[in-house]
């Protein structure tokens, strides 16, 4: 065994059949190089890991996921560029190339995602490992900032992440709040939300304020239900987390908000990751920082 796949090993121990990472601060802390990178996209290309990926590659930049048409691209670009807090554009790539070389250079958007979901009219149709057989030559895939990014940045800070010390996925929720339109691109802002003590939450917002290109600072903090979230238990999409009586809960906005998206708009056709279950690219978090 080499030492990168021996790295890589050692950082997915845990990661069973149910893709659930256990975290300690090693996994958290330390940045992995493009070629471990790399090794863990080719076990997703495999097949091997099919769940979310919240600490499974640390320090790398991760990526939410829209495929779409070429002749709805310009569209969605523009909305892209309307949304900049939900919908940071990390890279596009060609028609009908799934290479993108700007983020890592063996990249296949066929089947390095692990999870994926296919919508028709708006409806999601099935959720592959691989969309190979739905591929088509004039697919554009928009790569869009993930705030997995940002946990980096504050677990080297020692903020804590629910969701990861439980080893589930980060909750997230449809709001009120509705997003600039763009031709038939419209629909609600989608947060997710990490609690925080009052002390811990105004060094969360300093430090992922650093971070636009991963969403950012929060949107909201305390009361949800001025956001439209009626109850923090059943999240729209991920998983539960508690919340102690001495927490806020505080929300960002989130690169699934396409997806909601999609739901108002119904393109015929469009292709996006399964929330949670991310593209892991080759370049470091660190690269993101603006201070």
């Amino acid at each position: 065994m080499s030492r990168t796949d021996a790295r890589v090993h050692e950082l997915l121990l845990g990661y069973g059949n149910d893709s659930t990472l256990e975290n300690d601060d090693t996994m958290n802390r330390t940045e992995l190089t493009p070629s471990e990178a790399q090794t863990i996209r080719q076990r997703i290309r495999r097949g091997e890991i099919s769940g979310h990926t919240s600490g499974l590659a640390p320090g790398c930049v991760q990526g939410n996921v829209v495929i779409l048409p070429a002749d709805l691209a310009s569209d969605f670009l523009r909305f892209c560029q309307a949304n900049p807090k939900p919908c940071p554009l990390l890279a596009v790539s060609e028609p009908g190339d799934p290479s993108l070389p700007s983020l890592g250079a063996d990249i296949d958007m066929r089947s390095d995602v692990p999870r994926y979901r296919v919508f028709r009219n708006g409806t999601m149709v099935e959720e592959p490992t691989d969309i190979a057989h739905v591929w088509r030559d004039d697919l554009v895939s928009f790569i869009i900032g993930c705030s997995f990014s940002f946990e980096w940045a504050l677990l080297e800070d020692g903020l804590r992440l629910r969701h990861q010390d439980r080893g589930v996925n980060v909750p997230m929720y449809r709001t009120n709040i509705q997003t600039a339109a763009a031709g038939r691109f419209h629909g609600p802002l989608v947060v997710s939300m990490r609690p925080y003590r009052p002390a811990d939450a105004i060094r969360a917002i300093q430090i992922t304020s650093r971070f636009p290109g991963v969403h950012g600072a929060p949107v909201h903090l305390g009361k949800p239900e001025l956001i439209g979230i009626r109850d923090l238990a059943r999240p729209d999409w991920g998983d539960k987390v508690d919340i102690d009586t001495d927490e806020l809960p505080v929300f960002w906005a989130c690169g699934v908000t396409p997806q909601a998206v999609i739901a108002e708009a119904k393109p015929d056709f469009c292709i996006t990751h399964a929330p949670g279950s991310m593209l892991i690219t080759d370049l470091n978090n660190s690269r993101l920082a603006v201070l």
